[in-house]
């Protein structure tokens, strides 16, 4: 393998492996497909919000309806029911990027020719969980300051002293460190398990058709169907994840935001 794809030995093709998510070229190996569809999605994002308010109106049109309805949501309807109104006003932008940003990237996994999505690759998960730890650990600490953010954060309040010993590490633990690695698992995993559920019943469709079993073959079609139906759950999971996401944001910053958890 030299990072062209897949190549024939003897005449018999050699199964998919990690080079086949690079694009060939001088692209190779700095510019993954995983990295394109970040940028896609990026750009999908971009230019939907840009030509829905190029000219907005008092009475909207469907695109400008649209966009309205998902910032609405974004805002009130995560950001807002989580944070109250004035902080869930501030963040708004921030969940609603998050929101619609990942929805797109988690779409792509049933959209022909892409088929796969970013988030099924941890790196991307990761990226942004990381990106949320940075934002709810700064909006703590800017508005409790670090030494207080410390304190709301790792001790609970009506804890007996004697306890602090045991509490500060666990909630430290918590709080800190395996929030941003909850974060990206979820994302990743629910999307890389549906990636191989669809292409398990996809592939196993053909593996069925081409066996020697005659009975076998006809089961080929039930494979697809059922490849089929999974793919409107796979929509389902894809939305459902970004508005989780999206959430246990607005539940983090919350909680780096109160004065007591």
């Amino acid at each position: 393998m030299n990072g062209q794809g897949s190549v024939l030995a003897k005449g018999v093709p050699w199964p998919p492996s990690v080079d086949e998510f690079y694009l060939p070229g001088w692209f190779y190996p700095w510019i993954t497909k995983f990295t394109v569809m970040v940028w896609i999605a990026l750009a999908v994002v971009l230019v939907f919000f840009l030509v829905a308010y190029r000219n907005p109106k008092l009475v909207p049109a469907r695109t400008q309806w649209l966009a309205e309805e998902i910032y609405s949501f974004g805002r009130n309807g995560i950001s807002g029911d989580v944070m109250g109104h004035q902080d869930g006003v501030r963040f708004a932008p921030y969940i609603t990027s998050l929101l619609a940003f990942i929805a797109v990237m988690n779409v792509m996994g049933i959209v022909p020719l892409f088929q796969v999505s970013p988030s099924a690759h941890i790196g991307f998960p990761t990226a942004l969980a990381i990106i949320s730890w940075l934002v709810y650990i700064g909006a703590g600490i800017r508005r409790h300051g670090f030494v207080g953010y410390m304190k709301l954060t790792t001790i609970p309040p009506g804890a007996p002293k004697w306890l602090y010993p045991l509490l500060i590490p666990l909630e430290f633990l918590s709080n800190i460190l395996i929030r941003p690695f909850a974060l990206a698992v979820r994302l990743f995993a629910n999307l890389f398990a549906g990636h191989f559920i669809l292409l398990v019943f996809t592939l196993g469709g053909f593996v069925l058709l081409g066996s020697s079993t005659v009975f076998l073959k006809p089961i080929s079609v039930l494979s697809w169907v059922m490849a089929i139906v999974l793919t409107f759950l796979e929509l389902l999971v894809a939305l459902l994840q970004a508005y989780v996401f999206a959430i246990l944001n607005a539940v983090y910053l919350q909680s780096s935001l109160a004065q007591e958890h």
